[in-house]
């Protein structure tokens, strides 16, 4: 089956759906997207991964040239028209056809498009044993420099991190923030537990306000388990009882390996697993 695509207002084949290599979203990385999953034929999460992304283009100065509730049909169009129930979308919006030279002046027109497809980010052997991550040497991006709060296009900092992953053998990498500390892996959220208490990386150490993390802060809140967001170091991922990560296509990942240590006893951690069931449950029943 060819998938349909939706874009700038209609629904094309997969290989009809193409953008000019103008596009300032290709040449510069210029224009913000999310990712999204669907289950059982609902959008989990909508109105978040809406709210972030309307945020992420007004930090750029981007006008989507759709109104939310167009958007919120472009998405339900899309995933469909493709006869999913279960799902990943992927919507875009760049800052469209412009001329060389980077001046977001040069383009009128942004770009908007939607893509539901399959995805599997990580084996399902590995949800089962956990895997092994590396903390990478590639800084994340100085706040000042680009928000780590706008899921923008360019991901150049996150690849880089990836690369030294690839590298070493292993799925993931964690980065640090400009000061030395635990900010987020390069597609992922971040959490520990340590004597029971969940702890996950705040705001301002540089990472991405994911909505799969929103969502597991809450349900440590449901299962009554302790959860705090505070600035973390290596050494407290090194001493960590359990680590997993978060994110819309990893969904909720444990790991039990940083840098070759073994995390907590080196097998996935009960809070991780409790956690994971809450999960599952919880996409299944909103």
């Amino acid at each position: 089956m060819s998938l349909k695509i939706w874009l700038d207002g209609k629904l094309v084949e997969k290989n009809e759906a193409k953008i000019s290599v103008y596009d300032h979203g290709l040449l510069y990385g210029d224009g913000v997207f999310e990712g999204i999953r669907v289950y059982a034929g609902r959008v989990f999460e909508l109105e978040a991964h809406l709210d972030r992304l309307y945020a992420s283009a007004r930090a750029i100065r981007l006008e989507i040239p759709l109104p939310r509730e167009q958007f919120r049909g472009a998405i339900e169009q899309t995933f469909k028209a493709n006869g999913f129930t279960d799902c990943y979308i992927r919507a875009v919006v760049t800052r469209g056809v412009g001329s060389l030279g980077i001046d977001p002046k040069k383009c009128h027109d942004p770009s908007v498009f939607v893509i539901a497809d399959l995805i599997a980010v990580y084996p399902k052997e590995m949800y089962d044993k956990g895997m092994a991550v590396i903390t990478a040497s590639v800084m994340r991006n100085h706040p000042n420099a680009l928000s780590p709060r706008v899921k923008s296009l360019n991901y150049l900092n996150n690849i880089l991190a990836r690369i030294e992953a690839n590298d070493a053998g292993v799925p993931e990498a964690v980065m640090l923030n400009h000061l030395g500390n635990v900010s987020e892996c390069t597609a992922d959220n971040i959490f520990i537990v340590r004597d029971g208490q969940v702890q996950t990386p705040d705001t301002a150490d540089g990472i991405l306000e994911g909505v799969t993390r929103r969502v597991m802060i809450a349900l440590c809140h449901d299962q009554k388990i302790p959860c705090v967001e505070k600035t973390l170091q290596r050494h407290d991922l090194y001493i960590a009882d359990e680590m997993f990560v978060t994110g819309t296509g990893a969904e909720v990942m444990p790991v039990t390996k940083i840098d070759g240590r073994e995390i907590g006893s080196g097998q996935v951690g009960p809070i991780t697993l409790k956690l994971t069931k809450a999960f599952h449950r919880h996409v299944r029943n909103v």
